[in-house]
């Protein structure tokens, strides 16, 4: 398995590890629900080294991307970013990634790490006709994340800019002082945990500088937190709630697309598709989990209308939440339903989404 440039670090700190997406990343460094908490209530900090960085560069950057992807890339204005998804010929999801601009022949995209190489390919068949360059330079970039209410704090006394006026979904270049170093990061206010947070990009060879700088004021945080705070912010994870097997459509990002002129890889599959199933959040009153793969009734019968992809309890609710694909015409909000978990079916409600959001959003 491919280690980040901290692995020794996490070691160190006597993390417990996992496969994720062929990367040995840590699930936990002690108690995953301590780890969560800290993220909702102060600071939590989490090595992302795993994640792909793909630079564009060149006259067609914009004009390719609005291509390669479901979204329109080339009117963002410098030091925005903008959450989207690439898609096959047929409408399959294959990845659902953030792309930063820094200018109008330059752009920098970011999948997740287990579909990187998929993308990375993707993007080289489809850059036929376009005066672009592409770079896979994964393998060169470290990635820091600060989340929770007091990571604003946190940066703002190691930085040399103040990014307290970086708007969400927006990143700029600033100066890190790392134990009386200067090393420079791009600062993205982005995150996947719900809370307010920044995303510190480096060169590998800063990785140790920009986690040392910070860590002191947070908790360390593994995968297993990352995943209930991103379900209960109702984030979709891929190969859970995203994949090949359903579109843009049906994950909700048809808005993506609908007003969009130029044309794309995969335009035809999806121009005026229905959704054959729906991403729907679940909610219930009594304690027992539903975890992925289980099936979803209307109560009372065999009638099967979706099955849950991401589940568990919620630390800062104290209930269970799940996410899940359901028949469009049973996702009604407030739609009372039934789980089955291990045999039995226990009561859940079609709910609102996300679960959990924070005051100040």
């Amino acid at each position: 398995m491919a280690q980040t440039p901290l692995h020794a670090t996490h070691e160190k700190l006597g993390a417990t590890f996992t496969d994720f997406g062929g990367w040995e990343m840590p699930l936990k460094y002690g108690n995953e629900l301590d780890e969560h908490r800290a993220v909702r209530n102060s600071v939590g900090i989490f090595d992302l080294s795993h994640m792909g960085e793909i630079n564009v560069q060149g006259p067609d950057a914009g004009a390719f991307l609005d291509y390669a992807l479901i979204s329109t890339m080339s009117t963002l204005k410098d030091g925005k970013a903008k959450y989207s998804m690439i898609v096959n010929a047929d409408g399959g999801i294959i990845d659902d990634l953030i792309t930063y601009k820094f200018s109008d022949n330059h752009f920098m995209v970011v999948p997740n790490a287990a579909n990187t190489p998929a993308v990375w390919e993707a993007f080289q068949a489809r850059a036929e006709g376009f005066d672009v360059q592409l770079s896979n330079n994964t393998d060169q970039f470290g990635l820091v994340a600060v989340q929770g209410p007091g990571s604003l704090e946190v940066i703002k006394g190691q930085l040399e800019h103040d990014p307290t006026d970086l708007p969400y979904y927006s990143g700029a270049w600033n100066t890190l002082r790392a134990n009386g170093e200067e090393v420079e990061v791009f600062v993205a206010r982005t995150g996947y945990t719900g809370e307010d947070g920044f995303e510190l990009f480096c060169v590998s060879e800063d990785a140790q500088k920009v986690w040392d700088a910070v860590i002191d004021h947070g908790t360390p945080c593994g995968l297993a937190s990352r995943d209930s705070l991103r379900l209960e912010a109702s984030m979709p994870l891929y190969g859970h709630e995203l994949s090949t097997e359903i579109t843009p459509v049906e994950a909700g990002m048809g808005r993506a697309f609908a007003k969009k002129e130029a044309d794309f890889v995969g335009k035809d599959a999806l121009t005026g598709r229905e959704p054959s199933v729906v991403i729907a959040g679940l909610t219930s009153e009594q304690r027992r989990a539903a975890r992925e793969g289980a099936e979803i009734f209307l109560p009372g019968t065999e009638d099967k209308i979706g099955v849950v992809t991401s589940g568990q309890p919620s630390p800062t609710l104290g209930h269970p939440v799940a996410l899940a694909h359901v028949q469009p015409e049973h996702a009604e909000i407030g739609t009372d339903v039934e789980i089955d978990i291990r045999g039995k079916r226990y009561p859940f409600t079609i709910s609102a989404t996300p679960f959990y959001k924070r005051k100040d959003a």
